[in-house]
């Protein structure tokens, strides 16, 4: 696997004006980490790897993502790693609007050399525990159903869906914390059915 992909240099010559240093902040960063590492263009987006996925960055229409593969194993003590509860594209350091709002670069480079040792060591990701596959129908909450209603295209769009990417949109949906949250989900996924989009479609490499 070559230490650098062309399909990345792409990849940032398309993004926009805002992402392009960021993101060639990120790249030159991490080869400075470590010359081992090489790229690769995984579900659309590039990735750094080094026995195995080391971290990957994103960039989309307002923000960009950089996260780390084993994000959960590494040691942490100032607190710079962040979850999302609202959106999952938004990495292991929320949302990147410029340089100004990634970790310092020796922090990132410490994050990198401590992923590169436990891909080292063989260590992976504990499976999650699979559930029990469930045989009830789905229940669409009665906001969702109304707004089906109001738009044909995104009812037949989410009518046609597997039992799994339906059920995507009504868990999202109903883990909204807030209801300002829940209201720009449901917005969000109207939209998004519209447009024939499954739940996760970022991911998806279209």
């Amino acid at each position: 696997m070559p230490q650098y992909d062309p399909r990345i240099d792409a990849y940032i010559g398309k993004s926009g004006d805002f992402a392009k240093p960021i993101l060639t902040h990120i790249r030159d960063l991490v080869h400075r980490a470590s010359p081992e590492i090489t790229e690769t263009i995984k579900w659309g987006m590039p990735f750094f790897e080094y026995k195995g996925p080391v971290c990957m960055m994103a960039a989309f229409k307002q923000h960009c993502a950089f996260g780390f593969w084993k994000s959960s194993r590494l040691s942490d003590p100032n607190k710079l790693l962040k979850g999302s509860d609202d959106e999952a594209s938004a990495g292991s350091f929320g949302k990147i609007l410029t340089l100004a709002d990634l970790p310092p670069d020796d922090a990132l480079v410490e994050f990198i050399h401590q992923t590169i040792q436990i891909n080292e060591a063989g260590v992976k990701e504990p499976k999650p525990k699979k559930a029990p596959a469930e045989k009830k129908e789905l229940v669409t909450p009665d906001d969702l159903s109304d707004l089906l209603a109001t738009n044909d295209d995104a009812r037949k769009t989410f009518d046609a869906f597997s039992y799994s990417h339906r059920k995507e949109y009504i868990e999202w949906i109903e883990d909204a914390k807030t209801d300002a949250t829940r209201q720009k989900r449901l917005q969000t996924t109207i939209e998004w059915l519209t447009e024939g989009k499954s739940r996760m479609w970022k991911y998806s490499g279209k």
